[in-house]
């Protein structure tokens, strides 16, 4: 394991660097990985963002996009720069599973390994750990590694603030969820300072959508929502010929959950989607409702409290069959 000073100390001349984070990456995580990375180049290393999967374009804006490389793209190219890296920062993940193929990659790498997370429950393959599950997002991470542990606040400069910013706006709900701290505002301050535009941000990221991604909200929300007054649940179901009629491209299902949650009476959400070969879940939830309780027990995923993930072999009928069975387990829960 690393300490503190030996980090520092290794940081402290250039080094061949990769940073990474989870598959189908949203704000947060190519947020908190342009950030470093933006950084990171300031001193001189040779720094490169793998991405496991491809990402929505509405993140495609923020300083240093051009230079990420997209591992089922560009395979070889992304294997070789793992194996001859010095260090690899694994950004907004915990597991190696959740890089898919790339998990082995970097396991097997004689880089040392850097985790900058806040999801519970981590995998020891780190060699040295910034870590708060109290944390709204891995940006705001990266931004306390920077200043709190590496004491270098100066080179935040303004692509760096940006990208951050774009992290911590998107994982806090535009800085509306419950972790949303007096301390997180203090960051979003300083990174306004360091001259991130916050109404540009929001903009690029929010005001971005295509009229087939709104004609798939329509979609949604008309046909496929479904609620469940006894529960107060609400499950929006949607196949993959709803995909295919409405063209809908990586990032386009990206918080369709949170219209569901939106409903006064409902506590918990769900967005069922069926993907090639997996369902996919996502599901929101308001107070202390343990979304990723149900995700971790029943879907092999996980999360956090009001914000979990998880995925299923069955057909997609069969999941949200499933789904429905599990309700009647939370009902003095979901009612209260």
């Amino acid at each position: 394991m690393l300490d503190i000073t030996s980090l520092k100390n290794l940081l402290a001349k250039p080094q061949k660097i990769v940073i990474t984070t989870h598959h189908k990456p949203d704000g947060d995580a190519m947020g908190s990985s342009l950030g470093l990375y933006n950084y990171l180049i300031q001193q001189g290393h040779h720094t490169t963002v793998i991405t496991p999967t491809d990402y929505p374009d509405f993140l495609s804006w923020m300083p240093g996009n051009a230079e990420v490389i997209i591992y089922t793209e560009q395979t070889e190219q992304a294997k070789a720069l793992i194996a001859d890296a010095d260090i690899v920062f694994c950004l907004d993940f915990n597991n190696l599973s959740r890089i898919n193929e790339m998990g082995e990659e970097v396991r097997a790498s004689k880089a040392y390994k850097i985790m900058i997370d806040h999801h519970l429950e981590p995998e020891d393959f780190d060699d040295f750990r910034h870590w708060d599950i109290n944390a709204c997002a891995a940006a705001q991470l990266v931004y306390t590694f920077i200043v709190d542990v590496l004491d270098n606040k100066k080179l935040i400069n303004k692509d760096v603030a940006t990208c951050l910013y774009t992290g911590i706006m998107t994982d806090s709900g535009s800085f509306r969820l419950p972790n949303t701290t007096s301390a997180v505002h203090r960051v979003v301050a300083d990174l306004i300072d360091a001259g991130a535009v916050n109404y540009r941000i929001h903009e690029l990221v929010y005001n971005s959508a295509s009229e087939n991604r709104l004609r798939f909200l329509g979609h949604c929300l008309s046909n496929c929502l479904e609620v469940l007054p006894e529960f107060n649940t609400a499950i929006i179901v949607v196949s993959k010929q709803d995909l295919e009629k409405y063209h809908v491209n990586t990032g386009d299902t990206e918080g369709v959950v949170n219209y569901a949650l939106s409903m006064a009476s409902i506590r918990l959400a769900a967005f069922i989607v069926e993907r090639p070969g997996m369902v996919k879940l996502s599901l929101r939830s308001k107070g202390d409702f343990p979304a990723n309780e149900i995700c971790k027990l029943y879907f092999s995923g996980g999360g956090h409290r009001n914000a979990a993930g998880g995925q299923s072999p069955l057909s997609l009928q069969e999941v949200v069959n499933q789904f429905k069975l599990i309700l009647p387990e939370y009902k003095k829960l979901l009612i209260q």
